[in-house]
């Protein structure tokens, strides 16, 4: 029964881990770390997500359909440079809406190759990666990208500046986008597909599930997504730089393992994700505050990439031991097991 029952224990805790991962940040830092405690901090460190939280809608359910698009980083920075880029001859509303199509059409253009074309998608989102690092070193000129008209300046003002306490519109559109995505996925029978294409592919195409539009769907998501994360991000500070999206990759990556995505498929969410990205923003702020150099930042963002490494492995090798086991078997099984360990030490006892 204590076996069981801490079983049950570690069980729950690993269910939501990066929900008390995010209460120990929160509480530690707000305890300890100077000046956190304050609604400047948490402005700042809500925007400072805002660009990442979008990204991570996307790219969470290419990964919970069993994929992986390396690509989101250079989507941002090809999206902001094409929104400010365009600005000038076709005005902003254009330029967010064609920034916005061409981040679709990339993932679109992922999802054929790795539903269509059968090729992996780390190889075909590593092949569109580098392809869209020459595309925006040609569009830009290898320069970043500004733009200093009063209707710009307007738009940033107004994206940051706080509509209610904490929360900015950039802070407001990440958010509502992510409450819907996390309705869907959970509540419709089109989001619940996703979850059966990444656990097991042909089981759902023999359910009728038509698995190559799923997987489509995610990668224009994906594309889509970035997209806005860097839109969003560059009219907030009027300019986009080479190397906007940059930390994203491995950022969003790391978030999402941590809140629970298998990389493997079928599990996972994307409002976990987004509380992991607030929980490694909050640490990262922290130590900034501590007065500890970029460095120490560096150091602790590696331990957190091992530990994601580490976990994965562990998750493959404990859901490939437990493939073919019949759990209610197995409890019977323990049962047993622990009515004869109770008749042995009964009969010793006589």
């Amino acid at each position: 029964m204590r076996s069981t029952g801490r079983k049950s224990l570690l069980s729950l805790g690993d269910k939501y881990r990066i929900y008390i991962l995010f209460v120990l940040v929160f509480a530690f830092m707000s305890l300890f770390a100077p000046r956190f405690f304050s609604q400047p901090n948490f402005t700042a460190v809500l925007n400072a997500v805002a660009m990442n939280a979008c990204v991570a809608i996307g790219f969470t359910v290419v990964m919970i359909c069993g994929q992986l698009d390396l690509s989101i980083g250079t989507v941002i920075t090809f999206a902001g440079v094409i929104c400010l880029g365009l600005q000038p001859r076709i005005g902003f509303a254009a330029a967010i809406v064609v920034a916005m199509a061409a981040g679709a059409l990339v993932g679109f253009l992922n999802g054929l190759l790795v539903a269509k074309g059968k090729i992996n998608s780390f190889i075909v989102t590593l092949g569109t990666m580098t392809i869209l690092q020459g595309a925006i070193y040609q569009f830009s000129g290898g320069n970043s990208i500004s733009v200093s008209t009063p209707e710009a300046f307007v738009i940033s003002d107004f994206l940051s500046k706080p509509l209610i306490p904490l929360a900015t519109p950039r802070i407001l559109i990440s958010l509502v986008l992510v409450v819907l995505m996390e309705l869907y996925l959970r509540r419709t029978r089109g989001g619940r597909n996703f979850y059966l294409v990444g656990g097991n592919r042909s089981t759902a195409w023999l359910a009728g599930i038509r698995t190559d539009r799923y997987t489509v769907a995610a990668f224009v998501l994906s594309g889509a997504t970035a997209a806005i994360g860097g839109i969003v991000s560059v009219l907030g500070s009027t300019a986009a730089t080479l190397r906007l999206g940059e930390s994203s990759l491995m950022y969003v990556i790391s978030a999402t393992i941590i809140g629970g995505t298998a990389m493997s498929g079928g599990k996972g969410g994307v409002l976990r994700s987004v509380v992991a990205i607030l929980s490694l923003e909050m640490l990262y702020t922290g130590i900034i505050l501590f007065g500890l150099g970029n460095e120490v930042k560096i150091f602790i963002a590696g331990l957190i990439l091992a530990y994601v490494v580490l976990y994965e492995a562990y998750a493959t090798w404990k859901h490939e031991k437990s493939l073919g086991q019949r759990p209610e078997l197995m409890k019977e099984l323990e049962q047993k097991k622990a009515g004869a360990l109770s008749a042995a030490a009964a009969k010793t006892a006589r």
